[in-house]
């Protein structure tokens, strides 16, 4: 059995190791930043940063890892990571510190596809559902890990010390990716130019996957639309706590610590219990609880009323998550699966930067507290839908967790005449 779980769990190590490296380089980011000119406007546009980049770089992303090694793309991937990281400190000016951070949302881009397809490929469908419930316990420890960290080694360093060490988990995770095999015979003599009309074509194979697969195309859109919704009340968070509920600094940094404790917690249960859930189970608990937790929050009063919300939707958001990426990686076949990804991960960018115009508006005009409760009643309808979708008996083959593995290899010869 531990002989079996070799490979995922180095897998696991550097993955989650690579997440440490995100949460810690996030801290640093947001501290060089504000200290190089004082303007929380020049901080925030952080957050726009990989929305926009990602619009640039995902139409193409998807065409370029599915015709490569998604491994040598991951690893190639941690290594820009780190390179890019490590001369933050050297950056000459704010403009120089964005453009890098251009670059590692580019990089990241990339990550984000081949890792899910190289996961998909490297664990066996029958081991998924464990593994993501693992990998949602080492993500939910970065969380905390992470941000803990980078204040230590900023307090006990400074802040390009930091970064290097920081660049140093990614070099780290790349050497634990490099012992893995790599599932994949590349013919680069077949591998497409990557030029325009190649991309256009390769956008019809992934609109074709959707008229093919409706149903899972809906649940994964119905499944973005709740998060667009949660990362639109995110982006207020700060506002809404210390403004609306009247947390001080402090009680909102203990709020977060919390919350990420809850998901900690979640995701252990699910880690020990996951083959006794079923991914429906996994989905639709994730998402009515964690809708819950964000409805306490958006019409808290106190700091106790708030935290049993966060608490709520920090321990059910990894069952959402785990539950929903199994399901994925068993439906979409790992032929198509990068430039799908791609093309989903577009579609969110896109709804993501005009959810930050929209409610940045909206909280400006009307209030706060109105946008926020507005957001969670919306969210509350849209996962009763999703809910309501997933329970329809006549899908319930799509949440098969054995024999699928025959159904993904006969589409993905389906697909081959399409994709060659």
């Amino acid at each position: 059995m531990l002989k079996q779980w070799k490979i995922p769990a180095i897998l696991l190590g550097s993955l989650g190791i690579a997440n440490i490296g995100d949460f810690l380089y996030l801290v640093a980011i947001n501290i060089i930043v504000y200290q190089m000119t004082g303007s929380a406007a020049a901080v925030a546009g952080l957050w726009m940063v990989s929305p926009l980049t990602n619009i640039l770089t995902k139409f193409w992303t998807g065409s370029f890892i599915d015709y490569r090694s998604k491994r040598k793309i991951v690893l190639v991937t941690m290594v820009l990571r780190a390179t890019f990281i490590a001369i933050i400190p050297f950056a000459p000016s704010l403009f120089a510190i964005y453009a890098i951070l251009v670059l590692l949302s580019v990089a990241k881009s990339f990550f984000g596809p081949a890792s899910m397809t190289y996961v998909t490929m490297l664990v066996p469908q029958q081991k998924r559902k464990r593994f993501n419930s693992l990998r949602s316990f080492t993500s939910s420890s970065a969380f905390i890990i992470g941000p803990a960290l980078g204040g230590t080694l900023i307090l006990l360093t400074n802040i390009s010390v930091t970064l290097w060490l920081n660049a140093g988990f990614f070099l780290v995770a790349a050497v634990l990716l490099s012992l893995l095999p790599d599932t994949e015979k590349v013919k680069h003599e077949k591998i497409p130019a990557l030029t325009f009309s190649q991309v256009a074509k390769d956008f019809t194979v992934v609109v074709d996957f959707i008229g093919s697969r409706k149903y899972v195309s809906a649940i994964y859109l119905g499944f973005l639309v709740v998060m667009l919704f949660s990362f639109a009340m995110d982006v207020q968070e700060v506002v809404f706590t210390q403004q609306v509920i009247g947390l001080s600094e402090i009680e909102y940094s203990l709020l977060i610590s919390i919350t990420g404790i809850g998901s900690v917690s979640g995701a252990l249960l699910l880690s020990l219990f996951a083959n006794k859930v079923s991914i429906r189970v996994m989905m639709i608990i994730g998402m009515l609880m964690m809708t819950t937790g964000y409805l306490i929050y958006a019409f808290s009063w106190s700091f106790a009323s708030v935290t049993v919300g966060f608490i709520i939707l920090g321990f059910f958001n990894v069952f959402l998550n785990a539950g929903i990426t199994t399901f994925y990686q068993n439906n979409v076949p790992v032929s198509v699966m990068g430039r799908v990804t791609s093309i989903f991960g577009l579609i969110q960018s896109i709804l993501q930067l005009f959810f930050i115009l929209v409610i940045g508006l909206l909280a400006d005009v009307v209030s706060v507290k109105l946008t926020i409760g507005s957001l969670a009643i919306l969210m509350l309808i849209t996962a009763v839908l999703f809910t309501i979708a997933v329970l329809t008996p006549k899908y319930s083959d799509w949440y098969a967790e054995e024999g699928n593995e025959s159904r993904e290899s006969q589409t993905s010869q389906q697909k081959a005449s399409v994709i060659k």
